[in-house]
């Protein structure tokens, strides 16, 4: 599945079969339900799983929160827009 693939995905109901988790989590963040996303990635105890953590309380508005998980992740607290950094960690994942 390439990133245009995933984009488009989210016209659909049900999340693609055989997506990863952390894919799983940035689906349903890219359907706005950043609930159903957050529950998924804080299950995920890896450095993508911080990364997407962070992203998602970063969103939230919880800048303190989010600083903490993106240095769990190894990563500095990125200055690009939500939705830049949503498709970022979507290409790096998706490779």
């Amino acid at each position: 599945m390439n990133f245009a693939d995933f984009k488009s995905s989210l016209n659909s109901d049900n999340a693609p079969e055989g997506l990863s988790p952390v894919l799983l989590a940035l689906w349903y963040d890219g359907k706005n339900d950043w609930e159903r996303s957050h529950d998924i990635a804080q299950d995920i105890h890896t450095n993508d799983g911080s990364w997407i953590h962070a992203y998602l309380h970063r969103k939230e508005g919880d800048p303190g929160n989010a600083a903490y998980w993106y240095r769990k992740a190894g990563k500095s607290v990125p200055t690009v827009s939500l939705e830049k950094e949503w498709e970022d960690i979507v290409e790096v994942l998706l490779r």
